[in-house]
C-alpha cells in the first residue's frame, strides 16, 4: 500500500488525486490529522487513518502495511521540524516500507541561508542513515508563495520586500504530478533528485511586472532592509525567531540558492511545467 501523509494539505491532496489516476484506490492510504477532512477520499475507497508526526504511536497505526510512504515535510522550521521528520521516518521504517519518498526543497544544504533548507538537509541525512531506500524530491520554490506576496501588494501597488535574487518558481500541481509518478513507479530516483523546477527564474521585480500585466494595475518593487522586513512581521504578530527565519528566504535568494532551472521536471512530466505567470493569472484574477 502507498501511504501519503499530510493528504489534506495543498501538495498532499493534489498528489493523492494524481495517484488515484494511476493505481486503484484500495492500494492507497492517507495519514491525516483530522480524518473528517478526508471523508471524500474514504468514500472513494482510500484508507484513511489519523496520524501526526508528533504522535509516534498513532503514526505507526496510520502507516501500517505501507510498501511506500510519501512524507510531506511539515510547515515549520528548526529542531522541532527535524524532530517530527525523525518520528515519521522511524514510523515508516517500522511499518516495513520499502521506499520512503520525502518532499525536500531545491537548495537543501546545511550551509543554506534559509532555515528550511538546512532542515531539509538534516532530514535527508536522517533518510540516508535509516537503512531504507529513499527519494528526496528537491522541489522548486512554490509559485503560490509568489502569489501570496503579490496579493498582499495589490491594494497599495507597492511590493516592498528585502533585496532578493531569482527563484525557480514551480506550481504545486506539477510537483504533485511528479510525486505521484515516483510513487507509482513510473520513474525512479535514488536519493535526492535534481531540482524539480519550472522556468525561467524570476526575481520579485520581474514578478511585479508580471502581476501588473495580469491585473492591469500598476505595481512597483521597492527594497526594504532585512531588519525593516522582520520588524514589519513582528509588528503584525509574527514571533521574532520566525521573522528572522523567514527573512532567510531573501538572503538565500541573493546567494543564488533558488536560481537553478533544471530540465528534470519537464522530462518527468513529458511536457513543460506550468510557468509562474499562469499561476499568477489564476491567483490574481479575482484580486
Amino acid at each position: 500500500m502507498i501511504i501519503v501523509t499530510g493528504a489534506t494539505g495543498l501538495l498532499g491532496r493534489q498528489t493523492v488525486e494524481r495517484l488515484l489516476t494511476r493505481v486503484p484506490a484500495e492500494q492507497v492510504g492517507v495519514s491525516v490529522r483530522d480524518p473528517q477532512k478526508a471523508r471524500a477520499l474514504a468514500d472513494r475507497g482510500v484508507r484513511v487513518r489519523q496520524g501526526s508526526f508528533t504522535d509516534p504511536a498513532g503514526l505507526a497505526h496510520a502507516l501500517e502495511g505501507a510498501s511506500q510512504v510519501l512524507l510531506v515535510s511539515v510547515d515549520r522550521m528548526g529542531e522541532a521540524c527535524v524532530a517530527q521528520h525523525r518520528n515519521a521516518i522511524g514510523a515508516a521504517v517500522a511499518a516495513g516500507a520499502r521506499r520512503i519518498v520525502y518532499t525536500s526543497q531545491m537548495g537543501a544544504d546545511p550551509a543554506s541561508h534559509f532555515q528550511a533548507c538546512r532542515d531539509h538537509a538534516a532530514t535527508e541525512d536522517l533518510l540516508r542513515a535509516c537503512g531504507v531506500p529513499f527519494t528526496a524530491l528537491r522541489n522548486g520554490f512554490y509559485a503560490s508563495s509568489a502569489a501570496h506576496f503579490l496579493q498582499q501588494a495589490l491594494a497599495s501597488g507597492q511590493l516592498a520586500l528585502p533585496a532578493d535574487g531569482p527563484f525557480a518558481w514551480t506550481a504545486h500541481a506539477d510537483l504533485a504530478e511528479a510525486a505521484a509518478a515516483v510513487l507509482a513507479g513510473e520513474v525512479r530516483f535514488d536519493g535526492p533528485t535534481p531540482p524539480l523546477t519550472a522556468g525561467p527564474a524570476y526575481d520579485f521585480a520581474d514578478l511585479a511586472e508580471l502581476a501588473a500585466g495580469v491585473t492591469g494595475r500598476a505595481m512597483s518593487r521597492s527594497v526594504l532592509s532585512d531588519e525593516e522586513f522582520q520588524a514589519q512581521l513582528v509588528a503584525h504578530g509574527t514571533p521574532a525567531e520566525l521573522a528572522a527565519q523567514l527573512g532567510g528566504i531573501f538572503a538565500a535568494a541573493r546567494a543564488g540558492e533558488f536560481a537553478t532551472v533544471d530540465p528534470a521536471l519537464a522530462a518527468l512530466l513529458g511536457r513543460e511545467p506550468v510557468g509562474v505567470g499562469e499561476v499568477l493569472r489564476e491567483a490574481l484574477a479575482q484580486g
